[in-house]
């Protein structure tokens, strides 16, 4: 069955089979490196009953995502992440249930789009003046076509010998201050929930735990970004410990925030990253969805296929 764009039916019926839902996964159109249908075929294998993709500063996978995932009896949310900066630090922010086909959208998209450009052409400079060539044919041939990334020009590291990881390629040369690092154009966390508010979405606070491990830092970046008009937190990621859990559960419910959950899946651009549901045991759970498409209602605007 198909929903119409900005339509949600107040019912859904979930299957049995399953009970675990992705709300955070990229395809190789952003930095990932799976197809919409390899991510489709996956989740199925995995059971899933919800998903969305939420490919960085990009929608331009999520129609091909939320057919084929339709075709597949897969409830999907349209989804993007967005990267801002606050506290000097990079905060991600999810918008779900978005109208991927308002111009007004893709319009404010280009200028994040741009600069990840640009700042792959000034990182591939710096690695030359470090004495490690990378081409830029070489970094559109592991994109697989789609929006170039960091990730990608470190598995160009780690094929050249350079590095043996990701962790170390991010640690050594393309991480925050590291010798290749070079920053990009981003909005501001409130223009982007307003967006996101605009294209009839819901905006979702992500991985929040990456931002502080000694989980110092997020009362007060929540509580601010709360005002802006944020509406959830995505608690349940794979490097969120039960201590942390158990504190931006109270954080969120101290300010009547959502709370959501994804794996951040990337395929082999991220391999310590397993989809949700897989042996690994990593389940977000299906009453979380269920909250979400219950706002989600609410906003008129919202695009849904199931």
């Amino acid at each position: 069955m198909t929903i119409s764009p900005h339509i949600i039916p107040s019912s859904i019926r979930f299957k049995t089979s399953g009970m675990c839902v992705d709300l955070h996964i990229h395809s190789l159109y952003s930095d990932g490196s799976h197809t919409p249908e390899e991510l489709i075929t996956l989740a199925a294998r995995n059971r899933l009953q919800g998903l969305a993709l939420t490919d960085h500063d990009t929608i331009e996978g999520v129609e091909e995502f939320t057919r084929l995932g339709s075709q597949a009896g897969i409830i999907t949310l349209t989804g993007v992440e967005i990267s801002t900066n606050m506290y000097q630090r990079a905060v991600h922010i999810l918008g779900y249930g978005i109208d991927i086909n308002n111009a007004e959208l893709k319009l404010w998209l280009r200028p994040l789009q741009e600069g990840r450009k640009q700042r792959n052409t000034i990182i591939l400079q710096k690695l030359r003046d470090l004495g490690i060539v990378i081409r830029e044919e070489e970094v559109q041939r592991v994109s697989g076509g789609g929006q170039i990334g960091r990730p990608h020009i470190a598995r160009l590291l780690i094929e050249k010998g350079v590095v043996d990881s990701f962790e170390a390629a991010f640690k050594r040369y393309l991480g925050r201050n590291r010798p290749a690092w070079e920053d990009r154009f981003s909005y501001t966390p409130a223009a982007t929930i307003d967006m996101i508010h605009r294209m009839g979405g819901v905006a979702v606070l992500a991985h929040p735990g990456h931002l502080d491990p000694e989980m110092r830092l997020q009362p007060s970046l929540i509580q601010e970004l709360a005002r802006y008009g944020l509406d959830g937190v995505e608690i349940y990621y794979p490097t969120h410990t039960k201590k942390m859990r158990k504190k931006l559960k109270a954080i969120a419910a101290h300010h009547g925030l959502l709370l959501t959950g994804g794996s951040d899946f990337h395929g082999s651009t991220r391999p310590t990253h397993p989809l949700a549901g897989g042996k690994e045991g990593f389940c977000p759970p299906l009453a979380m969805f269920e909250t979400l498409l219950t706002r989600l209602r609410r906003n008129s605007q919202s695009s849904f296929s199931c």
